[in-house]
């Protein structure tokens, strides 16, 4: 038994690392699992979504919701992520993250930071984040099972889902900065990098939702992009540079295939 489940997974390679952290950083929603502090038995529900700076998942939860009492009760947890897409929808891309769930208070020093990064990608939920009773909760990844479409499992391990060089910080702290200064000043930039890097099919009105050290995410409405950059950053400058040069080679490009 132990040899075929061997034979089913793939070598993890850079390919499907790749893929895990799209998925992990381009997902607005997913399905929690977590164990029912009265009976023991899986419960799963859907949650929205965002990344903090390494690419753990954060939710937003109230504590009336049954799975927050799981969590509280047992921090043990899975989280499915993945867009089923058109066709069939074990033919799209998903990734299933068991992690450990730790409940950001009020009063912790990163609650500020990871409130706007999640805001940032799910705007509609200021209607409830300040109310009593939601807390926010950063799912730490243990492990993971990616599914790239049929044939293509792989195990993961938590160093090939998060980020963890030295620049995570820094982009943490220069980010809302930045992200609010490109949207308020560089919106024909964003148009171009979701153009020309995202492939985005047809213009739409993108804003920018967060940086990190691997890439950026664009919104445009539901539509979300998600664009890795060329190499890890390494510094908070390094982010300034990076975006800059990006858009210079998207503005340049974009206007080579527009004269032709």
């Amino acid at each position: 038994m132990e040899q075929k489940t061997k034979d089913v997974l793939r070598e993890t390679d850079a390919e499907a690392v790749r893929l895990a952290r799209t998925l992990l950083r381009s997902s607005r929603h997913g399905a929690l699992a977590v164990l029912d502090p009265e009976t023991g038995a899986p419960l799963a529900s859907r949650v929205a979504v965002a990344s903090d700076h390494d690419g753990a998942p954060l939710i937003l939860v109230s504590s009336l919701s049954a799975h927050t009492g799981g969590l509280n009760a047992d921090p043990r947890c899975s989280l499915l992520l993945g867009e089923p897409g058109k066709g069939d929808p074990l033919a799209h891309a998903r990734i299933t993250l068991h992690c450990h769930a730790r409940r950001i208070a009020r009063d912790d020093a990163d609650h500020g930071r990871i409130e706007w990064r999640f805001l940032s990608r799910n705007p509609k939920s200021r209607l409830y984040s300040g109310f009593g009773d939601f807390s926010f909760f950063r799912l730490e990844p243990e492990s993971a099972s990616l599914n790239g479409g049929f044939g293509k499992a792989y195990a993961l391990a938590a160093h090939d889902l998060l980020a963890s060089d030295s620049a995570v910080e820094q982009i943490a702290t220069a980010e809302r900065g930045a992200v609010e200064h490109m949207n308020n000043d560089h919106s024909d930039a964003i148009a171009n990098y979701a153009i020309y890097f995202g492939k985005a099919p047809e213009p739409a009105e993108w804003i920018m939702t967060g940086v990190d050290s691997d890439g950026f995410d664009l919104a445009a409405g539901d539509r979300i992009l998600r664009i890795f950059f060329a190499e890890p950053l390494q510094s908070a400058q390094d982010m300034h540079k990076t975006l800059v040069a990006m858009a210079i080679e998207a503005r340049k490009a974009l206007a080579t295939v527009g004269s032709e």
